[in-house]
Protein backbone atom coordinates (compact mmCIF):
# COMPACT_ATOMS: atom_id res chain seq x y z
CA UNK A 1 0.00 0.00 0.00
CA UNK A 2 1.39 3.43 -0.66
CA UNK A 3 3.30 4.89 2.24
CA UNK A 4 2.51 8.92 2.98
CA UNK A 5 4.71 10.49 5.56
CA UNK A 6 6.16 13.54 6.07
CA UNK A 7 10.26 13.91 5.00
CA UNK A 8 12.86 16.56 6.17
CA UNK A 9 11.73 19.23 3.74
CA UNK A 10 8.65 17.62 1.90
CA UNK A 11 5.57 15.09 2.02
CA UNK A 12 7.21 11.90 0.81
CA UNK A 13 4.51 9.59 -1.63
CA UNK A 14 6.71 5.53 -1.27
CA UNK A 15 9.93 7.62 -0.55
CA UNK A 16 9.75 10.26 -3.29
CA UNK A 17 8.93 13.98 -2.32
CA UNK A 18 5.99 15.04 -3.62
CA UNK A 19 3.37 18.70 -3.19
CA UNK A 20 -0.35 18.39 -2.21
CA UNK A 21 -2.37 20.40 -4.77
CA UNK A 22 -5.64 19.98 -2.83
CA UNK A 23 -9.06 22.63 -2.74
CA UNK A 24 -11.74 22.36 0.23
CA UNK A 25 -15.35 21.23 -0.48
CA UNK A 26 -17.31 20.44 2.22
CA UNK A 27 -19.60 17.06 1.84
CA UNK A 28 -22.22 19.03 4.28
CA UNK A 29 -23.15 22.03 1.64
CA UNK A 30 -23.03 19.67 -0.94
CA UNK A 31 -25.67 17.49 -1.53
CA UNK A 32 -25.03 13.75 -1.88
CA UNK A 33 -26.46 13.17 -5.35
CA UNK A 34 -23.70 16.09 -7.06
CA UNK A 35 -20.72 14.99 -4.74
CA UNK A 36 -19.32 13.54 -8.04
CA UNK A 37 -19.69 16.15 -10.34
CA UNK A 38 -18.18 18.72 -7.65
CA UNK A 39 -15.05 16.54 -7.57
CA UNK A 40 -14.55 16.36 -10.94
CA UNK A 41 -14.96 19.84 -11.31
CA UNK A 42 -12.04 20.18 -9.10
CA UNK A 43 -10.29 17.30 -10.80
CA UNK A 44 -10.76 19.39 -14.38
CA UNK A 45 -8.71 22.64 -12.06
CA UNK A 46 -6.14 20.26 -11.44
CA UNK A 47 -6.37 19.84 -8.12
CA UNK A 48 -5.50 15.92 -6.80
CA UNK A 49 -6.85 16.43 -3.55
CA UNK A 50 -10.06 17.45 -1.84
CA UNK A 51 -9.92 18.78 2.01
CA UNK A 52 -13.12 18.71 4.16
CA UNK A 53 -14.19 19.45 7.56
CA UNK A 54 -16.06 17.09 9.92
CA UNK A 55 -18.77 19.24 11.53
CA UNK A 56 -19.82 17.65 15.35
CA UNK A 57 -23.14 19.22 15.50
CA UNK A 58 -23.83 18.18 12.29
CA UNK A 59 -23.59 14.85 12.89
CA UNK A 60 -24.86 14.68 16.43
CA UNK A 61 -27.36 17.49 16.74
CA UNK A 62 -29.10 16.50 19.85
CA UNK A 63 -26.94 14.82 22.62
CA UNK A 64 -28.03 11.02 22.77
CA UNK A 65 -29.71 10.99 19.82
CA UNK A 66 -29.11 9.13 16.09
CA UNK A 67 -25.29 9.80 15.40
CA UNK A 68 -24.98 9.12 11.42
CA UNK A 69 -21.44 9.13 10.49
CA UNK A 70 -22.23 7.37 7.02
CA UNK A 71 -21.99 10.90 4.89
CA UNK A 72 -18.22 11.16 5.77
CA UNK A 73 -17.55 7.70 4.77
CA UNK A 74 -19.14 7.72 1.73
CA UNK A 75 -18.01 11.20 0.68
CA UNK A 76 -14.42 9.80 1.69
CA UNK A 77 -15.27 6.82 -0.55
CA UNK A 78 -16.43 9.26 -3.46
CA UNK A 79 -13.07 10.72 -3.42
CA UNK A 80 -11.17 7.63 -3.72
CA UNK A 81 -13.74 6.90 -6.77
CA UNK A 82 -12.73 10.17 -8.67
CA UNK A 83 -9.24 9.17 -8.01
CA UNK A 84 -8.11 11.95 -5.75
CA UNK A 85 -6.33 12.13 -2.62
CA UNK A 86 -8.12 13.48 1.14
CA UNK A 87 -7.39 15.90 3.64
CA UNK A 88 -10.00 15.63 6.94
CA UNK A 89 -10.10 17.97 9.46
CA UNK A 90 -12.76 16.87 12.13
CA UNK A 91 -12.27 19.62 14.87
CA UNK A 92 -13.34 19.22 17.07
CA UNK A 93 -13.96 22.95 16.43
CA UNK A 94 -13.88 23.40 12.52
CA UNK A 95 -14.88 27.64 12.56
CA UNK A 96 -16.09 27.09 8.79
CA UNK A 97 -18.68 29.97 9.06
CA UNK A 98 -20.57 27.27 10.42
CA UNK A 99 -22.90 26.95 13.30
CA UNK A 100 -21.15 27.69 16.73
CA UNK A 101 -17.72 26.63 14.59
CA UNK A 102 -19.07 22.84 14.64
CA UNK A 103 -19.46 22.35 18.22
CA UNK A 104 -22.70 21.39 19.25
CA UNK A 105 -25.15 23.19 21.50
CA UNK A 106 -25.52 21.05 24.05
CA UNK A 107 -21.84 20.81 24.32
CA UNK A 108 -21.66 24.32 24.67
CA UNK A 109 -24.24 24.81 26.86
CA UNK A 110 -22.57 23.54 29.52
CA UNK A 111 -19.26 24.28 29.45
CA UNK A 112 -19.42 27.98 27.98
CA UNK A 113 -15.46 28.92 28.01
CA UNK A 114 -14.63 25.51 29.08
CA UNK A 115 -14.68 24.12 25.32
CA UNK A 116 -11.66 23.65 23.55
CA UNK A 117 -9.23 22.65 26.83
CA UNK A 118 -8.58 20.65 29.13
CA UNK A 119 -11.61 20.28 30.93
CA UNK A 120 -12.44 17.08 31.63
CA UNK A 121 -16.30 17.60 30.92
CA UNK A 122 -15.05 18.73 27.31
CA UNK A 123 -12.76 15.98 26.74
CA UNK A 124 -14.86 13.21 27.92
CA UNK A 125 -17.39 14.55 24.86
CA UNK A 126 -14.89 15.10 22.61
CA UNK A 127 -13.30 11.49 23.01
CA UNK A 128 -17.01 10.15 21.69
CA UNK A 129 -16.66 12.03 18.32
CA UNK A 130 -12.97 11.24 17.98
CA UNK A 131 -13.70 7.56 18.42
CA UNK A 132 -16.90 8.14 15.58
CA UNK A 133 -14.41 9.51 13.45
CA UNK A 134 -11.86 7.56 13.79
CA UNK A 135 -14.60 4.46 12.47
CA UNK A 136 -15.11 6.45 8.95
CA UNK A 137 -11.33 7.57 8.03
CA UNK A 138 -8.99 4.81 10.04
CA UNK A 139 -9.68 2.00 7.53
CA UNK A 140 -9.43 4.68 4.71
CA UNK A 141 -5.83 5.98 5.15
CA UNK A 142 -3.75 5.86 1.96
CA UNK A 143 -1.58 3.17 4.18
CA UNK A 144 -4.79 0.42 3.64
CA UNK A 145 -5.82 1.42 0.45
CA UNK A 146 -7.98 4.87 0.74
CA UNK A 147 -7.53 8.61 -0.21
CA UNK A 148 -6.74 9.94 3.10
CA UNK A 149 -3.19 11.40 3.64
CA UNK A 150 -3.31 13.77 5.95
CA UNK A 151 -5.39 14.64 9.81
CA UNK A 152 -5.94 17.98 10.63
CA UNK A 153 -5.80 17.97 14.75
CA UNK A 154 -8.16 21.09 16.38
CA UNK A 155 -8.11 24.10 13.32
CA UNK A 156 -6.61 27.84 13.89
CA UNK A 157 -5.66 27.07 17.86
CA UNK A 158 -3.72 29.54 18.24
CA UNK A 159 -6.21 32.20 17.33
CA UNK A 160 -8.07 30.97 20.37
CA UNK A 161 -6.49 29.52 23.24
CA UNK A 162 -2.94 28.41 24.47
CA UNK A 163 -3.62 25.24 26.02
CA UNK A 164 -1.12 22.87 25.08
CA UNK A 165 -2.18 19.75 27.34
CA UNK A 166 -5.30 20.05 25.47
CA UNK A 167 -3.31 19.65 22.20
CA UNK A 168 -1.11 17.07 23.07
CA UNK A 169 -4.74 14.75 24.24
CA UNK A 170 -5.67 15.22 21.11
CA UNK A 171 -2.83 14.18 19.23
CA UNK A 172 -2.37 11.13 21.41
CA UNK A 173 -5.90 9.95 20.99
CA UNK A 174 -5.75 10.01 17.47
CA UNK A 175 -2.85 7.86 17.20
CA UNK A 176 -4.26 5.68 20.05
CA UNK A 177 -7.19 5.73 17.67
CA UNK A 178 -5.10 4.13 14.72
CA UNK A 179 -4.43 7.01 12.84
CA UNK A 180 -1.58 6.58 11.35
CA UNK A 181 -1.17 9.15 8.29
CA UNK A 182 0.69 12.65 9.29
CA UNK A 183 -1.17 14.99 11.79
CA UNK A 184 -0.79 18.69 11.15
CA UNK A 185 -1.83 21.81 12.36
CA UNK A 186 -3.12 24.79 10.92
CA UNK A 187 -2.88 28.90 12.06
CA UNK A 188 -1.78 32.24 11.05
CA UNK A 189 1.08 32.86 9.96
CA UNK A 190 1.75 35.00 13.31
CA UNK A 191 3.89 34.24 15.78
CA UNK A 192 1.68 34.19 18.64
CA UNK A 193 -0.79 32.14 16.92
CA UNK A 194 2.21 29.59 15.49
CA UNK A 195 3.01 29.41 19.39
CA UNK A 196 -0.48 29.31 20.52
CA UNK A 197 -1.96 26.09 18.32
CA UNK A 198 1.22 24.23 17.00
CA UNK A 199 2.00 20.53 18.76
CA UNK A 200 5.86 19.14 19.57
CA UNK A 201 6.34 16.59 16.88
CA UNK A 202 3.93 18.06 14.64
CA UNK A 203 4.04 19.52 11.08
CA UNK A 204 2.99 23.27 11.40
CA UNK A 205 0.87 24.52 8.38
CA UNK A 206 -0.18 28.30 8.02
CA UNK A 207 -3.40 29.87 6.36
CA UNK A 208 -3.38 33.03 4.62
CA UNK A 209 -4.82 34.40 1.34
CA UNK A 210 -1.55 36.55 0.09
CA UNK A 211 2.18 37.08 0.57
CA UNK A 212 3.10 33.49 0.70
CA UNK A 213 7.10 34.36 0.84
CA UNK A 214 6.46 36.50 4.22
CA UNK A 215 4.21 33.86 5.54
CA UNK A 216 6.35 31.02 4.88
CA UNK A 217 8.60 33.17 6.40
CA UNK A 218 6.98 33.32 9.57
CA UNK A 219 6.64 29.68 9.61
CA UNK A 220 10.36 29.20 8.58
CA UNK A 221 11.93 31.10 11.90
CA UNK A 222 9.09 29.11 13.86
CA UNK A 223 9.56 25.56 12.61
CA UNK A 224 12.89 25.46 10.12
CA UNK A 225 12.31 22.38 8.47
CA UNK A 226 9.62 20.06 7.54
CA UNK A 227 6.79 20.49 4.74
CA UNK A 228 5.98 24.34 3.52
CA UNK A 229 1.87 24.18 3.11
CA UNK A 230 -0.84 26.94 3.35
CA UNK A 231 -3.52 25.19 4.10
CA UNK A 232 -6.06 27.43 3.89
CA UNK A 233 -5.28 29.60 1.13
CA UNK A 234 -8.04 32.58 1.18
CA UNK A 235 -8.91 32.89 -2.83
CA UNK A 236 -12.54 34.42 -1.69
CA UNK A 237 -14.52 35.66 0.99
CA UNK A 238 -17.94 34.95 2.88
CA UNK A 239 -20.39 37.48 3.51
CA UNK A 240 -22.38 38.56 6.24
CA UNK A 241 -26.33 39.92 5.90
CA UNK A 242 -26.59 43.12 4.85
CA UNK A 243 -23.03 43.31 3.64
CA UNK A 244 -21.89 43.58 -0.17
CA UNK A 245 -21.10 39.83 -1.52
CA UNK A 246 -17.30 39.30 -1.59
CA UNK A 247 -15.64 39.31 -4.23
CA UNK A 248 -11.56 38.80 -5.36
CA UNK A 249 -10.61 39.01 -9.03
CA UNK A 250 -9.01 36.27 -10.72
CA UNK A 251 -5.75 37.59 -11.87
CA UNK A 252 -5.31 38.63 -8.04
CA UNK A 253 -5.84 35.61 -7.17
CA UNK A 254 -4.03 33.60 -9.20
CA UNK A 255 -1.38 35.54 -8.91
CA UNK A 256 -1.03 35.12 -5.32
CA UNK A 257 -1.61 30.90 -5.92
CA UNK A 258 1.22 30.86 -8.00
CA UNK A 259 3.25 33.02 -5.39
CA UNK A 260 2.73 29.88 -3.10
CA UNK A 261 3.65 27.46 -5.61
CA UNK A 262 6.89 29.18 -6.37
CA UNK A 263 7.40 28.71 -2.78
CA UNK A 264 7.82 25.30 -3.36
CA UNK A 265 4.44 24.47 -1.06
CA UNK A 266 1.85 22.50 -0.74
CA UNK A 267 -1.62 24.43 -1.04
CA UNK A 268 -5.35 23.64 -0.26
CA UNK A 269 -7.71 26.52 -1.72
CA UNK A 270 -10.35 27.49 0.37
CA UNK A 271 -12.75 27.38 -1.06
CA UNK A 272 -12.06 25.13 -4.21
CA UNK A 273 -16.15 24.95 -4.61
CA UNK A 274 -18.18 26.30 -1.55
CA UNK A 275 -21.54 24.92 -1.46
CA UNK A 276 -24.70 26.04 0.35
CA UNK A 277 -25.66 26.14 4.79
CA UNK A 278 -28.79 24.42 4.11
CA UNK A 279 -30.64 23.88 6.81
CA UNK A 280 -30.40 27.08 8.74
CA UNK A 281 -26.42 25.87 9.64
CA UNK A 282 -24.44 29.24 9.01
CA UNK A 283 -22.70 30.60 11.46
CA UNK A 284 -22.03 34.28 12.81
CA UNK A 285 -18.98 36.39 13.70
CA UNK A 286 -18.87 39.45 16.29
CA UNK A 287 -17.87 42.64 14.92
CA UNK A 288 -14.34 44.68 15.43
CA UNK A 289 -10.81 43.28 15.57
CA UNK A 290 -11.48 41.72 19.11
CA UNK A 291 -14.30 39.88 17.82
CA UNK A 292 -16.31 40.90 20.65
CA UNK A 293 -18.78 43.76 19.06
CA UNK A 294 -22.25 43.43 17.21
CA UNK A 295 -23.21 40.08 15.39
CA UNK A 296 -22.78 39.53 12.10
CA UNK A 297 -24.86 36.95 10.72
CA UNK A 298 -23.54 34.77 7.79
CA UNK A 299 -25.64 34.66 4.82
CA UNK A 300 -27.08 31.09 3.73
CA UNK A 301 -24.65 31.31 0.12
CA UNK A 302 -21.42 29.46 0.71
CA UNK A 303 -20.21 30.46 -2.70
CA UNK A 304 -17.12 31.96 -1.30
CA UNK A 305 -16.02 33.74 -5.23
CA UNK A 306 -14.86 29.76 -5.29
CA UNK A 307 -13.41 28.80 -8.88
CA UNK A 308 -16.38 26.53 -9.00
CA UNK A 309 -19.61 28.46 -7.85
CA UNK A 310 -22.50 27.94 -5.95
CA UNK A 311 -24.14 25.95 -8.38
CA UNK A 312 -21.16 23.87 -9.20
CA UNK A 313 -19.93 25.97 -12.65
CA UNK A 314 -16.61 26.96 -13.58
CA UNK A 315 -16.17 30.76 -13.31
CA UNK A 316 -13.07 32.87 -14.68
CA UNK A 317 -11.33 32.17 -11.56
CA UNK A 318 -11.57 28.52 -12.29
CA UNK A 319 -9.75 29.09 -15.75
CA UNK A 320 -7.46 31.35 -14.23
CA UNK A 321 -6.40 28.63 -11.50
CA UNK A 322 -6.61 26.05 -13.88
CA UNK A 323 -3.70 27.33 -15.71
CA UNK A 324 -1.52 27.96 -12.58
CA UNK A 325 -1.86 24.56 -11.62
CA UNK A 326 -0.86 22.76 -14.81
CA UNK A 327 2.62 24.47 -14.40
CA UNK A 328 2.89 22.98 -10.78
CA UNK A 329 1.59 18.98 -11.84
CA UNK A 330 5.09 17.75 -11.94
CA UNK A 331 6.14 16.25 -8.34
CA UNK A 332 2.44 16.76 -7.78
CA UNK A 333 0.98 13.52 -5.45
CA UNK A 334 -1.72 12.12 -7.49
CA UNK A 335 -0.75 14.19 -11.18
CA UNK A 336 -0.92 11.51 -13.76
CA UNK A 337 -1.33 12.61 -17.71
CA UNK A 338 -3.11 15.71 -18.63
CA UNK A 339 -5.71 17.86 -16.59
CA UNK A 340 -9.17 16.28 -17.81
CA UNK A 341 -11.96 18.23 -19.21
CA UNK A 342 -14.47 19.74 -16.50
CA UNK A 343 -17.53 17.12 -16.32
CA UNK A 344 -21.09 17.75 -18.18
CA UNK A 345 -23.41 19.67 -15.92
CA UNK A 346 -25.48 18.86 -14.23
CA UNK A 347 -29.54 19.07 -15.46
CA UNK A 348 -31.32 22.16 -14.77
CA UNK A 349 -34.90 23.20 -14.04
CA UNK A 350 -37.11 22.96 -17.05
CA UNK A 351 -39.92 25.12 -16.86
CA UNK A 352 -40.29 27.94 -14.31
CA UNK A 353 -43.06 27.88 -11.51
CA UNK A 354 -44.91 30.29 -9.60
CA UNK A 355 -47.25 29.75 -6.79
CA UNK A 356 -49.23 31.73 -3.99
CA UNK A 357 -49.30 29.08 -1.12
CA UNK A 358 -52.34 27.90 -0.53
CA UNK A 359 -51.95 26.60 3.00
CA UNK A 360 -51.12 29.09 6.61
CA UNK A 361 -50.66 27.90 10.15
CA UNK A 362 -49.97 30.95 12.66
CA UNK A 363 -46.91 30.78 14.36
CA UNK A 364 -48.37 29.93 17.89
CA UNK A 365 -50.06 27.21 16.39
CA UNK A 366 -46.92 25.72 14.78
CA UNK A 367 -44.67 26.21 17.86
CA UNK A 368 -47.77 24.61 20.06
CA UNK A 369 -47.61 21.68 17.45
CA UNK A 370 -44.04 21.26 17.17
CA UNK A 371 -42.44 22.43 19.29
CA UNK A 372 -40.86 21.33 22.67
CA UNK A 373 -42.42 21.32 26.42
CA UNK A 374 -43.13 24.86 27.71
CA UNK A 375 -41.54 25.71 30.86
CA UNK A 376 -42.25 28.32 33.61
CA UNK A 377 -39.26 30.16 35.42
CA UNK A 378 -38.92 32.58 37.13
CA UNK A 379 -36.33 34.32 34.44
CA UNK A 380 -36.30 33.38 30.85
CA UNK A 381 -34.29 30.17 30.07
CA UNK A 382 -31.85 30.35 27.31
CA UNK A 383 -32.33 27.88 23.81
CA UNK A 384 -29.67 25.52 25.43
CA UNK A 385 -32.04 25.01 28.25
CA UNK A 386 -34.91 24.10 25.90
CA UNK A 387 -32.86 22.27 24.00
CA UNK A 388 -33.39 24.57 20.28
CA UNK A 389 -30.08 24.62 18.35
CA UNK A 390 -31.28 26.21 15.82
CA UNK A 391 -34.65 27.85 15.47
CA UNK A 392 -36.68 30.28 17.77
CA UNK A 393 -38.51 31.05 20.94
CA UNK A 394 -41.56 32.10 22.21
CA UNK A 395 -41.31 34.14 25.47
CA UNK A 396 -44.46 34.87 27.43
CA UNK A 397 -44.17 37.55 29.84
CA UNK A 398 -46.96 38.92 32.44
CA UNK A 399 -46.51 42.64 33.39
CA UNK A 400 -48.88 43.06 36.65
CA UNK A 401 -50.68 46.29 37.16
CA UNK A 402 -52.54 48.33 37.50
CA UNK A 403 -49.50 50.76 36.16
CA UNK A 404 -48.72 53.71 34.09
CA UNK A 405 -46.70 53.09 30.79
CA UNK A 406 -42.89 53.10 31.63
CA UNK A 407 -40.13 52.19 29.70
CA UNK A 408 -39.70 48.41 28.80
CA UNK A 409 -36.20 46.54 28.24
CA UNK A 410 -34.84 43.37 27.16
CA UNK A 411 -31.38 42.87 29.03
CA UNK A 412 -28.90 40.22 27.04
CA UNK A 413 -31.01 40.05 23.71
CA UNK A 414 -29.39 37.34 21.77
CA UNK A 415 -30.14 37.37 18.69
CA UNK A 416 -33.54 38.75 16.85
CA UNK A 417 -36.80 39.38 18.11
CA UNK A 418 -40.10 40.19 17.27
CA UNK A 419 -42.18 41.85 20.31
CA UNK A 420 -46.04 42.04 20.71
CA UNK A 421 -48.09 43.54 23.33
CA UNK A 422 -51.84 41.42 23.71
CA UNK A 423 -50.81 39.88 20.52
CA UNK A 424 -50.40 43.29 18.71
CA UNK A 425 -46.72 43.63 16.91
CA UNK A 426 -44.83 46.57 18.36
CA UNK A 427 -41.44 46.35 17.55
CA UNK A 428 -38.14 44.22 16.02
CA UNK A 429 -35.49 44.57 18.14
CA UNK A 430 -31.32 43.15 17.98
CA UNK A 431 -29.72 42.59 20.88
CA UNK A 432 -27.01 45.45 20.27
CA UNK A 433 -27.01 48.33 22.26
CA UNK A 434 -27.39 45.96 25.40
CA UNK A 435 -30.04 46.48 26.86
CA UNK A 436 -32.23 47.18 24.17
CA UNK A 437 -35.08 49.45 24.42
CA UNK A 438 -38.66 47.85 23.08
CA UNK A 439 -40.52 50.84 23.76
CA UNK A 440 -43.19 52.30 26.72
CA UNK A 441 -45.51 49.79 28.19
CA UNK A 442 -48.33 50.32 30.56
CA UNK A 443 -49.45 47.31 32.67
CA UNK A 444 -50.92 45.07 33.31
CA UNK A 445 -49.99 43.72 30.24
CA UNK A 446 -49.14 40.61 28.09
CA UNK A 447 -45.90 40.71 26.19
CA UNK A 448 -45.03 37.99 23.92
CA UNK A 449 -40.90 37.80 22.43
CA UNK A 450 -40.51 35.35 19.60
CA UNK A 451 -36.48 35.29 19.51
CA UNK A 452 -34.46 34.09 16.87
CA UNK A 453 -31.05 32.30 16.58
CA UNK A 454 -29.10 34.16 13.61
CA UNK A 455 -26.55 31.67 13.65
CA UNK A 456 -23.92 30.78 16.79
CA UNK A 457 -20.69 32.16 16.74
CA UNK A 458 -18.11 30.26 15.11
CA UNK A 459 -14.95 32.30 15.40
CA UNK A 460 -13.39 34.24 18.33
CA UNK A 461 -13.54 34.51 22.22
CA UNK A 462 -17.51 34.23 22.28
CA UNK A 463 -17.68 30.86 20.31
CA UNK A 464 -20.17 28.80 22.74
CA UNK A 465 -22.38 31.78 24.24
CA UNK A 466 -25.77 30.94 24.42
CA UNK A 467 -28.82 32.20 22.46
CA UNK A 468 -32.13 33.43 23.58
CA UNK A 469 -32.85 35.84 26.28
CA UNK A 470 -29.36 35.78 28.48
CA UNK A 471 -30.46 38.06 31.41
CA UNK A 472 -34.67 39.08 31.37
CA UNK A 473 -37.00 42.00 30.96
CA UNK A 474 -37.32 45.12 32.92
CA UNK A 475 -40.22 47.19 32.83
CA UNK A 476 -39.00 50.93 34.35
CA UNK A 477 -35.93 49.02 36.50
CA UNK A 478 -37.61 46.29 37.79
CA UNK A 479 -37.15 42.37 36.54
CA UNK A 480 -40.39 40.86 35.08
CA UNK A 481 -40.20 37.78 36.63
CA UNK A 482 -42.54 34.58 35.75
CA UNK A 483 -41.79 33.46 32.02
CA UNK A 484 -43.08 31.07 29.71
CA UNK A 485 -41.42 29.31 27.14
CA UNK A 486 -41.13 27.12 24.00
CA UNK A 487 -38.97 26.58 21.40
CA UNK A 488 -38.97 25.24 18.16
CA UNK A 489 -36.25 23.74 16.10
CA UNK A 490 -36.36 23.84 12.49
CA UNK A 491 -35.39 20.39 12.94
CA UNK A 492 -38.68 19.75 13.85
CA UNK A 493 -40.52 20.62 10.08
CA UNK A 494 -38.11 17.79 8.81
CA UNK A 495 -39.65 14.95 10.93
CA UNK A 496 -41.99 12.32 9.52
CA UNK A 497 -45.71 13.36 10.12
CA UNK A 498 -44.58 17.09 10.55
CA UNK A 499 -47.00 18.81 8.05
CA UNK A 500 -49.62 16.97 9.24
CA UNK A 501 -49.46 18.18 12.93
CA UNK A 502 -49.59 21.43 11.87
CA UNK A 503 -53.09 23.33 12.57
CA UNK A 504 -53.36 24.61 8.76
CA UNK A 505 -56.18 26.90 7.55
CA UNK A 506 -57.10 27.46 4.21
CA UNK A 507 -56.88 30.66 2.18
CA UNK A 508 -54.82 33.59 2.81
CA UNK A 509 -52.66 33.52 5.60
CA UNK A 510 -52.32 36.45 8.17
CA UNK A 511 -49.23 37.30 8.63
CA UNK A 512 -46.31 35.47 10.92
CA UNK A 513 -46.67 31.55 10.26
CA UNK A 514 -46.23 28.27 8.62
CA UNK A 515 -46.94 28.26 4.42
CA UNK A 516 -47.83 25.19 2.35
CA UNK A 517 -48.18 24.19 -1.05
CA UNK A 518 -47.66 22.17 -3.93
CA UNK A 519 -45.36 22.82 -6.73
CA UNK A 520 -45.48 21.38 -10.16
CA UNK A 521 -42.24 20.39 -11.86
CA UNK A 522 -41.94 19.60 -15.29
CA UNK A 523 -38.10 18.98 -16.31
CA UNK A 524 -36.33 18.57 -12.63
CA UNK A 525 -32.97 20.44 -12.13
CA UNK A 526 -31.04 22.49 -10.69
CA UNK A 527 -33.13 25.31 -9.61
CA UNK A 528 -33.20 28.47 -7.24
CA UNK A 529 -36.47 29.82 -5.14
CA UNK A 530 -37.24 33.13 -4.72
CA UNK A 531 -40.05 34.36 -1.74
CA UNK A 532 -41.31 37.53 -2.87
CA UNK A 533 -43.26 39.63 -0.35
CA UNK A 534 -41.39 37.51 2.11
CA UNK A 535 -39.33 39.62 4.96
CA UNK A 536 -37.26 36.56 6.84
CA UNK A 537 -37.72 32.75 7.40
CA UNK A 538 -36.84 29.81 6.03
CA UNK A 539 -37.84 27.30 3.38
CA UNK A 540 -38.09 23.47 2.60
CA UNK A 541 -38.70 21.43 -0.34
CA UNK A 542 -39.46 17.91 -0.30
CA UNK A 543 -38.83 18.01 3.49
CA UNK A 544 -35.03 19.72 2.73
CA UNK A 545 -34.63 22.72 4.32
CA UNK A 546 -32.89 25.25 1.88
CA UNK A 547 -31.77 27.46 4.76
CA UNK A 548 -32.61 31.71 5.43
CA UNK A 549 -33.90 34.10 3.59
CA UNK A 550 -33.94 37.60 4.09
CA UNK A 551 -34.69 40.86 2.77
CA UNK A 552 -32.11 42.59 4.42
CA UNK A 553 -29.71 41.22 1.26
CA UNK A 554 -27.63 40.85 -0.17
CA UNK A 555 -30.29 39.78 -2.73
CA UNK A 556 -29.48 35.90 -4.00
CA UNK A 557 -31.94 33.46 -4.33
CA UNK A 558 -32.02 29.63 -2.61
CA UNK A 559 -30.06 27.16 -4.31
CA UNK A 560 -32.07 24.00 -4.70
CA UNK A 561 -29.95 21.05 -5.90
CA UNK A 562 -31.57 18.90 -8.92
CA UNK A 563 -32.07 15.64 -6.76
CA UNK A 564 -34.30 17.47 -4.09
CA UNK A 565 -36.73 18.07 -6.65
CA UNK A 566 -38.87 15.19 -8.24
CA UNK A 567 -41.21 15.44 -11.50
CA UNK A 568 -44.88 16.81 -10.44
CA UNK A 569 -45.82 17.46 -7.09
CA UNK A 570 -43.11 18.91 -5.33
CA UNK A 571 -43.97 19.77 -1.14
CA UNK A 572 -42.89 23.20 -0.11
CA UNK A 573 -43.02 24.70 3.13
CA UNK A 574 -42.47 28.40 3.88
CA UNK A 575 -41.63 29.40 7.58
CA UNK A 576 -41.90 33.44 7.54
CA UNK A 577 -40.70 34.92 10.86
CA UNK A 578 -41.90 38.73 10.28
CA UNK A 579 -43.43 39.69 7.00
CA UNK A 580 -47.34 40.15 6.70
CA UNK A 581 -48.25 37.11 5.14
CA UNK A 582 -49.39 35.16 1.84
CA UNK A 583 -45.62 35.09 0.66
CA UNK A 584 -44.62 33.83 -3.17
CA UNK A 585 -43.08 30.97 -4.49
CA UNK A 586 -40.98 31.88 -7.75
CA UNK A 587 -39.07 28.62 -8.74
CA UNK A 588 -36.51 28.96 -11.55
CA UNK A 589 -33.62 27.78 -13.46
CA UNK A 590 -30.06 28.40 -11.91
CA UNK A 591 -28.78 31.57 -13.21
CA UNK A 592 -26.67 32.43 -16.15
CA UNK A 593 -22.63 33.62 -15.04
CA UNK A 594 -19.51 35.18 -16.63
CA UNK A 595 -16.25 32.82 -17.25
CA UNK A 596 -18.21 29.89 -19.28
Amino acid sequence: MPRFVVGDEDFELDGRPVRLLSGALHYFRVHEGLWAHRLGMLRAMGLTCVETYVPWNWHAPVEGGPVDMGPLGRFLDAVAAAGMFAIVRPGPYICAEWENGGLPAWVTGGLGSRVRTRDEGFLRAVDGWLALVAEQVVGRQVDRGGPVVLLQVENEYGSYGSDRVYLRWLVQRWKALGVTVPLVTSDGPEEHMLSGGSVPGVPATVNFGAGAREAFGVLRRFRPGGPLMCMEFWCGWFTHWGAEEAVRGAEDAAGALREVLECGASVNLYMAHGGTSFGGWAGANRAGEDHLGALLPTVTSYDYDAPVDEYGRATAKFWAFREVLAGFREGTAGAAGPVPDPPPAPPVLGAPVVRRLERWAPLDGVVDALGGAESETALPPVFEDLGVDRGLVRYRFEIPGPRKASPLWVLGLRDLAVVTVHGARVAVVEGTPDPVLIGEVAGPAVVELWVESLGRVNYGPRLGEAKGITGGLLHERQYVHGVRARGLRLAALEEPGASARVPWRAGPGGGPGLYGGTLWVVGAGDAVLEVPGGVRGFVWVNGFCLGRYWDRGPRRPLYVPGPVLREGANEVLVLELEGPGEPEVRLGGVPGHDGG
